[in-house]
């Protein structure tokens, strides 16, 4: 059956760049446009600014960028209230913890005193275009459908949601089966015994309990007896800002579409059983960890993988291998290992994260194919499964944001798309900010 809808929308509301999301990649990318004189309009399905960094409550940022993009701005604003906290630096290099009650106003005010404006509660339901040039985007808010001429779109969704309305070539999950990473909920307990309350970072973590026992194959062991859900092998502790808290990086749902709304409902209800399984077996199993409770969690699920729009460059496997750097590098020395949770059990896919190199993100990979006047920014960005396992965390989220709102301001002050801009005047820009490009 088809419906045939028609309803006329009034365009009455401009601006030169509109940023779809209001995570981490979203807000650097209309920061960052609105620094440059252009109005900017910045607009979030949830009710708060800062996506997975606060409604998710993922806690630490990973990830590495070269020096002065807005990622050390963001972090030195994160860290203001806590300039005597732990430094903290495993496998998987800085742990930067959060306050995510903190940043929800951080983010609010970082947005405002730019010049730009936001939209909560509102989310793109489809794209204006002119063949293959957008020229605008249809929101659905809380007074019903509005339309917006928009002179650049960037997609910070990271589900790639206005690219795959204009029509961009996707891709979703790994070539072999079409099976994405598996989604989570992270959580804080509170009530640990530091005296005694380990950390893990990972599966690769060989800490040890009082006892001698290794962390890891309690976690394997237990999960064996049924003791931890299905597919969680290791539970992942990190520290906060304040003593005797964890935040808990454990639950783990595969074979997850997180693009249907449906099973995202199922996907809630089962994580949300998950993690009172994870705090049991910690409290009985972990030493310091006998009177921890939950203190908060996570209001939307953590999807790490959804879309991957096609653009003009795919990063692919060999660029974060080797390290790649491109004459259109927009951020430089990007770095997080390559870091697949496994589709289609527990643990890593490859056995553990596998190392990369510093490599860098080329401004082609921001272009989504064959479309104008539209950027991506964070992990929805062209690449690889397993290149997106590694450029999917904030710090390079952020870095790639900041990038495409200068492009994208460029783009609308010289009267022009996006990928008719110079790249070395979104260089230049960066350079004046301070950001180094090349070695």
């Amino acid at each position: 059956m088809v419906y045939n809808y028609k309803k006329e929308i009034t365009l009455d509301i401009d601006y030169d760049v509109v940023v779809a999301g209001g995570g981490p990649a979203g807000i650097c990318a209309a920061v960052s446009a609105a620094r440059m004189g252009v109005s900017v309009l910045l607009v979030e399905r949830h009710g708060v600014l800062g996506g997975n960094l606060t409604m998710g409550n993922i806690s630490p940022i990973l990830g590495h960028v070269a020096p002065k993009t807005m990622y050390d701005e963001i972090i030195s604003l994160l860290k203001e209230n806590h300039k005597d906290a732990r430094e903290v630096v495993t496998h998987n290099g800085n742990e930067v913890h959060i306050d995510h009650e903190e940043a929800k106003g951080i983010f609010a005010n970082l947005v405002i005193d730019s010049g730009a404006k936001f939209m909560l509660c509102t989310s793109i339901v489809d794209i204006i275009k002119d063949k293959n040039k957008i020229t605008g985007v249809i929101l659905n808010t809380p007074e019903g459908l509005c339309g917006v001429k928009a002179g650049v779109v960037i997609d910070a969704t990271g589900d790639g949601q206005a690219s795959y309305l204009a029509g961009a070539e996707c891709k979703v999950g790994r070539d072999s089966d079409g099976l994405c990473q598996p989604t989570t909920l992270e959580f804080v307990v509170e009530g640990v015994d530091e005296s005694i309350g380990i950390t893990a970072w990972g599966e690769s973590d060989p800490v040890k309990l009082p006892d001698g026992r290794e962390y890891r194959s309690v976690c394997r062991e237990k999960n064996r007896m049924g003791e931890l859900p299905e597919n969680v092998s290791i539970v992942r502790l990190h520290r906060t800002f304040y003593p005797g808290e964890r935040s808990v990086n454990a639950t783990q749902l595969n074979n997850v579409n997180s693009l249907d709304p449906l099973t995202l409902a199922y996907a809630e209800i089962e994580l949300r059983n998950q993690i009172q399984k994870v705090v049991a077996f910690l409290k009985a199993n972990v030493p310091g960890f006998q009177n921890c409770k939950i203190k908060n969690s996570a209001s939307v699920l953590g999807v790490r993988e959804t879309r991957r729009v096609i653009g003009d460059f795919v990063i692919d496997d060999s660029v974060v291998e080797n390290g790649t750097k491109f004459d259109d590098v927009i951020v430089h020395n990007a770095w997080f290992l390559i870091d697949i949770h496994n589709p289609k059990g527990g643990g890593q896919a490859e056995g553990l994260a596998r190392d990369a190199s510093p490599y860098d993100i080329p401004y082609r990979a921001l272009l989504p194919l064959g479309l104008e006047n539209i950027l991506t920014a964070g992990r929805c960005i062209s690449g690889t499964h397993r290149a997106h396992a590694s450029y999917r965390v904030m710090a390079i989220c952020m870095a790639m944001g900041e990038s495409a709102g200068i492009a994208a301001a460029l783009a609308v002050k010289n009267k022009t798309t996006p990928r008719k801009v110079a790249v070395k005047d979104i260089q230049k820009e960066l350079i004046l900010r301070g950001a180094k490009l090349f070695d």
